[in-house]
């Protein structure tokens, strides 16, 4: 006898298969979710790992920042020092050149020559008098010439002026303010 198979094995079998396919999309699902999850969790942790880099160096630069103000302060201060301290030493040298100027206008005055005032602006000294002559002016000119303290003397002006019974020349002379140049070193093997 022939036996002859009912069953629907082939329905059977492919039920098997959708099985089979379903399980397999399942753990494919699955996996993929944990890849997933695991990834999204590495990035996160990246993340607050990033901030909490960023908030420390923001922190760091507000250190430096206070630190970078408080230098452009100290710079400023030294400023303000060295500035005093160039008035200071600009007086200090400057303190003897008025005791330089009035020995010298005395050595460089000649007989006959009177001086009402002497003013010193900046550089520039102005003499005012009266002399017996305009040939005494022009020999105190050319003294104030000849000084090492004093150079390029001008006569402003010059005038008749009656001083009692005498007739003197009323002048005004500009001449100005120099430092003589320091005298060389003499070698050390001379005396």
């Amino acid at each position: 006898m022939t036996r002859i198979n009912l069953l629907p094995h082939r329905e059977i079998k492919r039920q098997a298969r959708r099985r089979q396919i379903a399980v397999l999309a399942g753990v494919t699902a699955g996996i993929g979710a944990l890849i997933v999850g695991a990834v999204h969790v590495a990035i996160i942790t990246q993340i607050e790992y990033q901030n909490g880099r960023n908030k420390y160096l923001t922190g760091q630069i507000a250190v430096l920042d206070k630190q970078i103000e408080e230098i452009k302060k100290l710079k400023e201060q030294t400023q303000a020092l060295l500035a005093r301290k160039k008035v200071v030493e600009t007086l200090q040298t400057g303190r003897s050149d008025v005791v330089h100027l009035l020995d010298e206008v005395v050595r460089l005055l000649p007989d006959g020559v009177y001086l009402k005032r002497i003013n010193q602006a900046g550089n520039r000294v102005h003499l005012t008098g009266f002399a017996q002559s305009n040939a005494r002016v022009s020999t105190l000119m050319r003294n104030l010439d000849d000084s090492p303290w004093l150079e390029g003397a001008a006569l402003v002006e010059i005038k008749a002026a009656q001083v009692g019974p005498q007739r003197l020349s009323d002048f005004y002379v500009t001449v100005g303010l120099t430092r003589p140049a320091a005298p060389a070193a003499a070698p050390a093997g001379k005396k």
